[in-house]
């Protein structure tokens, strides 16, 4: 039998819910045909659920058809709740993508669609309710084209026609289409499985229309995975039956589980965490608020266990690999206010078991005003949450106004010390804080050799460098995007203890913060207004007041729309706004588009009043001993007391500009420059002298005279991208830093970048250097690896060519041009052309690298 867990993901009011009803109705599975607006539908088990008429909590339904067992999981689609979707995509094989054929792709769509594609979760897609007047198929068919994929192709049409536009997906399916004038289910499963197809199919849910067609084709173009025969589970809910039993929702993954096996988190994944075993006492397959209890479970199947008490969301069990963490975080953090009478450490007991259900709502206890704070997404989660706490737990509780949650990060490399020595006891440790790239999260590391801190004692530091949220010194805000490594450490033969080491770790991250250049983080919204035409320029001047961004709008007759970013905290009230000055036909989606500097630091550092030497929880000064008694030393003098030498010192000249102060670190214990010389001396030996490559003049380059004798050699592209090379190396800082001491250096690694990018993306990447003030200089053009670099010829600037290359293919082909220079922008803009900043690109080509080495890490796991 074929075995799939299939997610239904949609945007709210798309109409999920009521496809998964007549999902189980068509197929015989379900007797009686319940509706949202009735509040009887078979998956809405929860009470608030039927009365707002959404989704709240992921549910899962059995639904068997022929030789087909498919486990649905319905999952919430209000943006409040998508935490509890999120969690859902990694135990997905297949996805649903519901779509409104009404208003089309939404925001919140698009956002779904970002995180299917970072978890590579094959997509089918049923675009619902185009019974509705305001649904047009080709213009949607062309709108999921046009804003997520090409790959789109309507499965209802007639086969020839869907061949036909199937074959355009992959080199591929080309091939077999050209060499046999058909598509077999194989080649169009293998595309699918590998996203370059997402099949779509057309209808209305409620009337049933195109329902048993769209589960026909599930069945059809869907293959079973290969599991290993060890046993692998991931866990991806906690939730509590209406008895109170802890129940811990699991896709086995590998080999089975069979009922009153023993189960411990010391596996593949392990981690630092405390080993635990527990017995899997019932194992429970629901469909609905119904559950069936079995003696054994086999891989590819999701069931809900009794008896563990340890178990958490993204636990990884047997040889399971480990679960990334998950990309949408709360941007809103609120106190908690108890009734009165209420003992807070009572109420926080309770809330903890929300917290096991749900991680991201991340519960903090602070200590010092007895207050209960926690993180939401918005203002429906609030309201549910404080439903749910009084009729779980029977406590009428309110809460206080709503604030950002805003990170912190650094600007510089530094290296932070810490020394806990009151008598009887000893650690030292030096820490590397460095800036990663926005999105990174933390990582931790170690450069320090076993000669130096025994292997233990390592783990023992990154152990408590993980197991703390460490803050910032600017507002106390949790610190993100950056590596920290440990550089060196000390113990002592008699007085260390694990402990110490604890607080010679916590104080390091500290003092290495109170000495760096501290840069404040907030959440930014990616944003899609749809306005009448009268109110764009309201709209072009509110952005801009609220600290956003936005592109040139783009016109559709009676609407406009703009795209960009803005901060979170100057547009929570804007989509009212919007409803009113546009009389209710304007459209604002938003979306969380990650965190970047804040737009009003000193504003928010005063307001918040933060003082990092008096919080005594997180105190960067460290302990010394002297005539048997421990004293502190403050965080400006540590240097002058520490025992260890300082690791980080100024790079030298003839270190590579690009070689981040990790590897140098690194380097100096594995591979010192005199290996390195006597390496190069056996190669050349062997291999010959090395040949320097000139970075300026390609070789085996062609000479051009006219751009569009350049395009002819390439092969025919739906996207390009021109690159104004100059201009980028001159914004981006690290290659500005590379340009002062060498420019070929600057351009060789803007080149490597573009690579990896267009590998990735799969558009045609035209790379564009100016070469005007050459004498004699003929336009050349040269391709390297998978890109085309061209030095443009004498009085030739680069801001000619692009316009040039811009004006022939803007028209009948996706033509973006990145660069900042503003009177390219408009001369390409009115070519047709769409422009890019070398800020936004910048963000643009650090995702792809993040999905680049998300999809290595999944590689190498599988």
């Amino acid at each position: 039998m074929k075995r799939l867990v299939t997610g239904i993901l949609a945007h709210v009011d798309a109409g999920k819910t009521t496809l998964s009803e007549g999902m189980l109705y068509v197929s015989g599975n379900l007797k009686k045909l319940g509706r949202v607006d009735h509040r009887d539908a078979f998956l809405d088990t929860y009470r608030l659920e039927r009365e707002r008429g959404i989704t709240i909590f992921s549910k899962q339904a059995i639904l068997s058809l022929e030789e087909t067992e498919f486990m649905l999981v319905d999952t919430p689609g209000h943006v409040d709740f998508s935490a509890e979707m999120e969690r859902t995509l990694q135990i997905l094989d297949y996805a649903i993508l519901v779509i409104s054929g009404s208003n089309g792709v939404q925001g919140h769509t698009e956002t779904l669609w970002k995180l299917l594609e970072q978890y590579h979760i094959p997509t089918f897609l049923f675009i619902n309710k185009m019974d509705l007047d305001s649904a047009e198929h080709d213009t949607v068919l062309e709108q999921l084209r046009h804003r997520l994929s090409d790959g789109c192709v309507d499965f209802s049409a007639e086969e020839d026609e869907r061949n036909d536009a199937a074959a355009m997906c992959s080199e591929v399916l080309m091939e077999q289409y050209l060499e046999n004038g058909t598509l077999s289910h194989e080649e169009l499963q293998h595309a699918i499985v590998h996203r370059e197809l997402f099949p779509c199919f057309f209808g209305s849910a409620l009337r049933l229309d195109g329902v048993e067609d769209f589960l026909r084709g599930m069945q059809a173009y869907t293959v079973t995975p290969q599991y290993p025969a060890t046993f692998g589970a991931k866990v991806y809910k906690i939730s509590r039956d209406p008895q109170g039993n802890r129940l811990t929702w699991m896709k086995i993954t590998g080999g089975e589980l069979k009922v009153k096996t023993l189960l411990t988190n010391a596996g593949l994944s392990a981690s630092g965490d405390e080993v635990w075993e527990e017995k899997a006492d019932q194992l429970r397959l629901y469909s609905g608020e119904k559950y069936q209890m079995v003696d054994v479970v086999p891989a590819g199947s999701i069931c809900a266990v009794t008896g563990l008490t340890r178990t958490r969301p993204g636990d990884a069990l047997g040889l399971e690999p480990e679960s990334q963490a998950p990309v949408l975080q709360p941007v809103l953090t609120y106190q908690l206010l108890l009734p009165d009478g209420c003992d807070a450490y009572t109420a926080l007991g309770k809330i903890r078991q929300l917290e096991e259900e749900d991680p991201q709502l991340h519960i903090v206890w602070n200590e010092h005003l007895q207050e209960i704070h926690l993180q939401l997404m918005g203002e429906i989660q609030l309201e549910i949450l404080k439903n749910l706490i009084e009729e779980r737990f029977d406590m009428a509780v309110s809460f206080g106004p709503g604030n950002i949650v805003y990170r912190e990060t650094i600007a510089a490399p530094v290296e932070g010390i810490g020394h806990f020595e009151p008598l009887r006891h000893y650690a030292e440790t030096h820490l590397l804080l460095e800036p990663l790239a926005r999105g990174s999260g933390l990582e931790f590391a170690t450069a320090c050799s076993e000669d130096t801190l025994d292997r233990n004692w390592q783990r023992l530091i990154l152990t408590h460098l993980e197991e703390k949220e460490h803050l910032g010194v600017l507002t106390g805000s949790p610190i993100t995007d950056m590596r920290i490594t440990l550089l060196t450490g000390r113990a002592h033969a008699k007085h260390t203890e694990g402990g110490d080491f604890r607080q010679a770790t916590y104080r390091a991250v500290r003092q290495g913060l109170m000495k760096a250049e501290s840069i404040l983080l907030e959440p930014w919204y990616a944003f899609r207004l749809e306005l009448p035409q009268d109110c764009v320029g309201r709209a072009m001047s509110d952005i801009p007041a609220r600290g956003g961004t936005f592109d040139p709008p783009e016109s559709d007759g009676e609407y406009a729309v703009l795209t960009g970013t803005a901060p979170v905290s100057t547009m929570q009230d804007y989509p009212r706004e919007v409803a009113a000055y546009s009389r209710g036909r304007g459209r604002l989606s938003l979306s969380v588009d990650g965190y970047r500097p804040c737009h009003n630091t000193e504003e928010v550092v005063a307001r918040m009043q933060y003082q990092p030497e008096a919080d005594l929880d997180n105190t960067p000064d460290s302990v010394f001993c002297s005539h048997g008694a421990g004293y502190p030393v403050k965080w400006h003098e540590v240097e002058q007391h520490m025992h260890l030498p300082a690791v980080l010192k100024a790079p030298k000249a003839e270190e590579a500009p690009t070689q981040t102060i990790t590897q140098r670190v690194s380097a100096a214990y594995s591979s010192p420059a005199e290996l390195d010389r006597e390496l190069q001396k056996i190669f050349e030996r062997t291999y010959g002298k090395i040949q320097r490559r000139g970075a300026f003049r390609p070789r085996q380059a062609m000479q051009y005279d006219h751009p569009r004798e350049i395009l002819r050699q390439l092969e025919p592209a739906t996207d390009y991208l021109l690159v104004d090379g100059y201009n980028i190396i001159f914004s981006w800082e690290d290659l500005k830093a590379l340009a002062k001491d060498n420019i070929d250096a600057a351009r060789q690694s803007l080149m490597d970048t573009l690579c990896n990018y267009q590998a990735y993306r799969r558009c045609e990447v035209i790379l564009v250097f100016d070469a005007y003030r050459v004498p004699g200089q003929t336009g050349i053009v040269d391709s390297y690896h998978n890109i085309h670099v061209v030095y443009t010829k004498e009085a030739e600037t680069a801001d000619m060519f692009i316009e040039k290359v811009s004006y022939e293919v803007s028209g009948r082909k996706t033509v973006r041009v990145a660069t900042s220079d503003g009177i390219e922008q408009i001369i390409i803009l009115a070519h047709g052309a769409q422009r890019i900043s070398a800020r936004m690109f910048r963000d643009e080509v650090e995702q792809v690298n993040r999905q680049i080495e998300a999809s290595i890490h999944r590689q190498n796991q599988r």
